[in-house]
């Protein structure tokens, strides 16, 4: 097998052959980012990692223009990027269906109902997320890279192309200010 390099160049320039050999290249270690998120969602989940890959794979690979990946970093944050949106669509899915998708309320006395689902949870971290993409795209993107993609901190400093240590500084900040936008009502 060639180096993985090499096979996104090809993929660059058109090569269908190279996408198939890509896909062999990545499947497991796209299945283990897609089995580790997928553990984090709520019980019962009809997705499964395997369904999450092929759906990710589909987004990013099929198109009119063929995509054109820089490194392997910029490969694993486009493929986590896309699992990050399919799980976010899922969760808005289920938020819908849950408060009724179009029903009228009706006041229920003596049922406990759970606060906040993983659901709600990672549509609160999307939406904070997206608001901390606004004010510092760099934090954002490590937060992708980290938290969807699973990267080390080293690599995704490197997919970002910052120092080490300025990346430690940037996760910290990122994780302090999430943590204060998603907990605060």
């Amino acid at each position: 097998m060639r180096d993985l390099t090499l096979i996104l160049d090809a993929v660059k320039r058109g090569d269908t052959l190279a996408g198939e050999e890509l896909l062999t290249a990545v499947y497991q270690e796209l299945r283990q980012i897609a089995a580790a998120k997928m553990s984090m969602e709520s019980p019962g989940h009809t997705l499964q990692p395997t369904a999450l890959v092929h759906e990710a794979w589909s987004r990013i690979m099929v198109g009119a223009q063929p995509p054109g990946f820089a490194c392997r970093a910029h490969f694993f944050a486009a493929a986590g990027e896309a699992m990050r949106r399919i799980l976010i669509e899922g969760a808005r899915r289920r938020a819908t269906q849950k408060r009724g998708g179009g029903l009228t309320f009706e006041p229920m006395d003596g049922i406990d109902i759970p606060q906040e689902t993983p659901s709600d949870e990672m549509l609160a971290l999307n939406e904070a997320l997206d608001e901390l993409a606004r004010e510092d795209p760099v934090a954002a993107d490590l937060v992708k890279l980290r938290y969807f993609v699973g990267m080390t901190m080293t690599e995704a400093a490197d997919a970002l192309e910052i120092p080490l240590r300025t990346g430690e500084r940037v996760w910290n900040y990122a994780r302090a200010w999430l943590r204060r936008r998603i907990q605060t009502p």
